[in-house]
């Protein structure tokens, strides 16, 4: 080597740092592939991918080809730039060799392609697979040879080589995935997902029309009055009970009666044979099972009852998909509690609002772990029906009770405490 012209020396060091430049970028671009994405690439066919997810199958043998490779590379470079740097300064090229060398691998060698690499992995992966399986073709054997003994070394340490781990994403962590994709998916799918992997915390009785708004046919009231409901309702299904809702003897669907309606041929006895069997939904069933409960039912409406058997309310299958598509109808705003903002800045609410109804359109964060209402909440909070004029405060929110009847809270005055803004009773 060291009657080799310097040109050539100089040559075939770059050529040398191209080459690790080359593993370097290898290296960090193949580790840092979004596995799900590869996966799905993989799938489609792309052949890079496929390349890509072969190699990353055995993680030992391609790290055992890219460090062999590497270090071979960077050992003969510095022996190339010693010999070249004691031709051109003699025995102080020693020093500067290693100085020299040092700094150039670090900046061409390492940062810069692993760099790149870090930013776009996919753009170095998948060209470079392709070099990257004929070197571990022709590498093998010595591969082999390291993988066995690292590998047996990692035995000794108790390190399980079957095991690699799970690799599927929690709950909370597919969330995170969700928030984060950013422009690659719109707000309405980033919310109709966040809504879905919610579904498991929401049961029934958060979202049920509770007993006191059910709208049902009262077998026992007079029969013109019964017609007359069936004629005007904005339903399409309707439990049908005798004298109270606990006596649930089914659901009517209104496509059944219609041509009885019509022709003027509904009886009690027709009305009641028309009726399918009620399906009955324990208050604490989470959106997810009950979803797929009425599914398997071939249900579209459920009445939710408490662990004694007692009607709470109903529930629907459009209920559920509100849940995960936002309201697509304006039935759920005939029940829904306004929110009236005044002048001051705080808001009239109704007793009934539900928690998550507020929580959702206000940004709040009042508990829902509990009651389901604000009238509930405030007198969970107080343990009495309180009077009106009484104030109190929740967490960060403060409450006037405008009107208390018939034994709850029938409208409020709310707004959020802020130490920088005077609360709308201590302003001149």
């Amino acid at each position: 080597m060291e009657h080799l012209h310097p040109g050539f020396l100089v040559g075939l060091l770059v050529f040398l740092l191209l080459c690790s430049a080359f593993f370097s970028s290898s290296e960090t671009g193949m580790l840092s592939l979004n596995r799900y994405r590869l996966r799905h690439q993989a799938k489609e066919g792309h052949r890079g991918a496929k390349r890509a997810s072969a190699l990353l199958a055995r993680p030992d043998r391609l790290l055992g080809t890219i460090l062999v490779g590497n270090n071979f590379v960077n050992i003969l470079a510095s022996s190339i730039a010693t010999v070249l740097a004691i031709k051109l300064w003699g025995e102080a090229g020693i020093a500067i060799a290693t100085v020299g060398l040092t700094i150039i691998l670090l900046i061409f060698g390492e940062i810069t392609p692993k760099t790149l690499a870090a930013l776009r992995p996919e753009v170095v992966a998948y060209p470079v697979s392709l070099p990257l399986l004929l070197l571990q073709k022709v590498l093998y054997p010595l591969v082999a040879l390291l993988s066995a003994i690292s590998n047996g070394l990692l035995r000794l340490l108790g390190v399980d080589l079957n095991n690699k781990g799970n690799e599927s994403l929690s709950t909370e962590e597919l969330r995170s995935v969700v928030r984060e994709s950013g422009s690659n998916m719109t707000m309405n799918r980033q919310s109709m997902l966040l809504s879905i992997l919610d579904l498991e915390k929401v049961t029934v009785d958060d979202i049920m029309i509770p007993r006191n708004e059910v709208a049902g046919i009262d077998i026992e009231d007079d029969f013109e009055s019964i017609v007359t409901q069936l004629r005007t309702t904005p339903h399409t299904r309707l439990p049908v009970f005798r004298k109270d809702i606990n006596q649930i003897e089914g659901i009517v669907h209104m496509r059944q009666i219609a041509r009885l309606l019509s022709h003027d041929q509904l009886t009690r006895e027709s009305l009641l044979e028309a009726c399918n069997e009620p399906y009955f939904v324990p208050e604490n069933t989470p959106l997810s099972i009950q979803l797929l409960n009425f599914q398997k039912q071939k249900r579209r409406i459920g009445i939710v009852v408490d662990e004694y058997g007692d009607v709470l309310g109903i529930v629907t299958l459009e209920d559920i998909l509100e849940e995960i598509v936002g309201e697509f109808s304006n039935q759920d705003a005939l029940r829904s509690p306004d929110v009236h903002a005044q002048d001051d800045g705080t808001l009239v609410i109704d007793g009934a609002a539900y928690l998550r109804e507020l929580n959702r359109a206000l940004g709040w964060q009042l508990p829902c772990g509990g009651p389901k209402t604000v009238n509930g909440l405030i007198t969970e909070a107080l343990e009495h029906i309180p009077d009106s004029g009484t104030c109190l405060q929740i967490g960060q929110y403060r409450f006037e009770i405008l009107q208390a009847a018939d034994n709850r809270v029938k409208s409020v005055r709310a707004w959020v405490i802020d130490d920088t803004v005077t609360s709308p009773d201590e302003q001149p």
